[in-house]
């Protein structure tokens, strides 16, 4: 009989109901016979009364202990179909160790001998105690301490005293340590130890979860020592699941100790954040003290969808949330090809795009059970900001050795971090990836999810199309579209390499700018035979405070102390627009600091001189061959002096020559217009045009009327004055006003 209470205790149902029937049936019948004096029952019974007993007491005692006692206020037995009632029956099971204080109780029970069945007739009770100190104290004294008691009540109860199986049609009703509850039907097999609760199963926990199951089956087993549900539904506080089949796994006590769900798995919660997930199978496992749930895991396909302060959709192999405290959600992981989807709230100014999350791991960090404040990927993950409703369909896609994701008090998100190798790809649809990369990446968020900046750093690599770019540190802000790069910045487009202490891209308009000693070398330049000032197929190199290219990198502004050159040939202004397809500038000047040009000339002997430039302004065009210079020109040769308005300098085509000599820009022809002046150390020449040849060392000089001064021999006038750089020759003609031409020759 003890035996049968300690396996009864171990169950969290109904078992001990058969137990009831072997003591108050089995026991009883086998010891009747030696009881008080029988009394008869009145005639009007209708059935022969053979034995009855009122008011006795039986115990049982194995070495001193008592393991048994039954006390019982009446006993009948009737000689017609061998049946034995008894009234008010209370058992007492000590056990052989004096550890338990198990009761049964009821009013009737009736032993059929014939089939064996016991049937209780009314109600019967049973409370199973453990007595921790019963080894100490083995007496029949109720005890001081009870520990983890089990209560069951039920009726119709009926027992086969031959195969130890029982069964009932009607409620049975249990209580435990963390639980109470009930069920429609049991059915007992003694032989395999299972007991069946056949419907209307519900279970309701006493402690702070709140917890409520029902079911519409349950099956109980010893060992193991579990509740086989089928169809479960699980509630607890703001909390509801359901499934095709859950296991609930018992401790010794009888304490819940976790529950596997299977099939079909739905968890719902409620509250501020409404959560609805999906899977093959959830396992609940539940805290060894207070009963609170300590953990919940879903696997296999699982799905979840949250609303509320923040809407969010997520896929899964597996998802493992931790509790704390009383219930409180802390963490969540989801692992197996995870995929979050942060679906944001859309205004009639908004230009949110949704964002998803995916990594083989991630880890999300709650406050209060549904604040979401961190997230973390373990492992390479990827954040892809969607195409938002009504846009071009662009999307932006970065990716990291690990992602950390930081969310403010409404689940908002509002930073992320992603290291190491971070990168960051842009695609609109019709145009080639723009891709950036870098050791780490931090990206900040408005409210409403709109990407408020994204920021690289270490070794930052920018591709767009053609123009590639690298920098230590770039920063991009998606209002304005720039991307702004420093730390040793260069960009390189179209064989244009530029360097400078920051560069703001512009990745809508393509525009870029560069600050701060700034440097650029067009290389991969061929060389152009018909050209002159530009044409060799050496680097050319601009110096300067500040660039900027305007949509295409075959034009750019430099502006600031800017140096142009190619080979011996430089340019120098306070800007200038430079034209890498055309090989074609516009330098301006200012009153302080003038356009400077170094050509040479070569005169008949093959003697090559330099030529220094200034003017207001400088435009050259390379296939034409013509520098056109602008306000107050002064050039400057070996001997020779000339300033103008205007100058238009014709250079001699470079040709076929590679030597660095030839690709200077050597003066073929000068026009210069407006106050023309010529100083030589011995003369000085005026008009209003000047023509000069630099084969034959020739000026020719008209308008003004032009006039020479020599300080020998006086001033010379005429309608066209020529005259020779290297000698004393002047050549006079005249009009109708002026008919006589002189020559006149100064000695040196």
């Amino acid at each position: 009989m003890s035996a049968f209470l300690s396996h009864l205790r171990r169950w969290f149902a109904g078992a001990a109901i058969a137990v009831v029937l072997i003591v108050a049936g089995v026991y009883f019948y086998a010891h009747h016979r030696v009881q008080n004096a029988l009394k008869q029952v009145p005639e009007k019974i209708g059935l022969e009364i053979q034995q009855s007993a009122s008011g006795f007491s039986v115990s049982k005692s194995e070495q001193g202990r008592t393991i048994l006692k039954i006390d019982a206020s009446k006993a009948v037995q009737f000689k017609q179909g061998g049946l034995v009632e008894l009234h008010n029956v209370v058992i007492t099971v000590y056990g052989r160790d004096s550890a338990r204080y198990d009761r049964i109780y009821g009013s009737d029970f009736e032993y059929n001998q014939q089939s064996g069945d016991v049937t209780a007739l009314g109600e019967v009770q049973i409370d199973l105690e453990a007595n921790p100190k019963g080894v100490l104290n083995p007496d029949q004294s109720p005890p001081e301490e009870l520990r983890n008691p089990v209560h069951l009540k039920t009726r119709g109860l009926v027992f086969n005293q031959k195969t130890g199986d029982a069964h009932t049609s009607q409620k049975v009703e249990f209580q435990l340590p963390q639980a109470s509850g009930s069920g429609v039907g049991l059915n007992y097999i003694a032989k395999n130890n299972v007991l069946t609760l056949e419907s209307q199963v519900r279970l309701v926990g006493t402690g702070p979860s709140g917890l409520t199951l029902t079911a519409a089956r349950a099956v109980i087993t010893k060992d193991p020592h579990q509740v086989v549900v089928e169809l479960p539904r699980l509630e607890m506080t703001a909390r509801e699941s359901q499934a095709d089949r859950a296991i609930l796994f018992l401790r010794s006590d009888n304490t819940l100790d976790r529950v596997l769900a299977s099939g079909n798995v739905l968890l719902y919660v409620t509250g501020q954040q409404v959560a609805e997930a999906r899977a093959e199978q959830l396992e609940l496992t539940m805290g060894k003290q207070g009963g609170n749930l300590h953990r919940a895991v879903l696997s296999g396909a699982v799905k979840g969808e949250f609303s509320g302060e923040q809407e969010l959709s997520a896929t899964a192999g597996r998802v493992q949330l931790d509790f704390a405290g009383r219930n409180v959600l802390t963490k969540v992981r989801a692992e197996g090809a995870a995929k979050i989807t942060q679906h944001q709230k859309t205004t009639d100014n908004s230009a949110a795009q949704d964002m998803e999350l995916t990594a083989s791991t991630i880890d999300f960090f709650l406050k209060d059970g549904n604040h979401l404040t961190g997230a973390v990927t373990i492992g390479p993950g990827q954040i892809t900001l969607l195409p938002s409703t009504g846009s071009d369909g662009s999307e932006t896609v970065a990716t990291a050795g690990s992602f950390q994701a930081r969310f403010d008090d409404s689940g908002q998100l509002t930073a992320i971090h992603g290291a190491p190798d971070a990168c960051l790809v842009s695609r609109s649809p019709g145009q080639p990836d723009r891709v950036s990369t870098s050791a780490m990446l931090d990206a900040g968020f408005r409210s409403g999810g709109e990407i408020e900046s994204i920021v690289q750093q270490g070794s930052v690599a920018y591709v767009d199309g053609e123009r590639k770019a690298w920098g230590d540190r770039a920063r991009y802000v998606p209002d304005d579209q720039i991307l702004l790069l420093t730390g040793s910045p260069r960009i390189v487009e179209g064989g244009m390499t530029t360097t400078g202490y920051s560069m703001r891209l512009n990745r809508g308009s393509k525009e870029a700018f560069a600050e701060g000693s700034v440097r650029t070398t067009y290389s991969d330049l061929n060389p152009h035979a018909d050209g002159a000032l530009l044409a060799s197929s050496s680097p050319i190199h601009v110096t300067s405070d500040a660039m900027a290219v305007h949509g295409t990198s075959a034009v750019a502004l430099y502006t600031g102390h800017v140096r142009l050159w190619q080979d011996a040939n430089i340019v120098e202004a306070p800007s200038i627009e430079f034209d890498r397809e055309r090989r074609s500038m516009i330098a301006r000047g200012t009153t302080d600091q003038p356009v400077s040009t170094v050509l040479v000339q070569t005169d008949a002997s093959g003697n090559v001189t330099p030529v220094a430039i200034t003017s207001s302004r400088l435009s050259y065009t390379d296939n034409q061959r013509q520098a056109h210079f602008d306000g107050e020109v002064t050039g400057k040769g070996a001997d020779v002096t000339l300033t103008a308005k205007q100058m238009d300098a014709l250079l001699q085509p470079r040709g076929e020559s590679t030597n660095q000599a030839s690709s200077a820009g050597r003066i073929e022809k000068i026009v210069a217009k407006g106050q023309v002046v010529v100083t030589q150390p011995d003369r000085r020449a005026t008009g209003d045009q000047l023509v000069y040849t630099a084969a034959d060392d020739k000026f020719i000089l008209t308008g003004g009327p032009p006039s020479i001064f020599d300080a020998e021999h006086g001033k010379i006038t005429g309608v066209s004055l020529t005259f020779f750089r290297r000698d004393d020759r002047v050549l006079v003609e005249g009009n109708n006003k002026f008919p006589t031409v002189t020559q006149t020759r100064v000695a040196r």
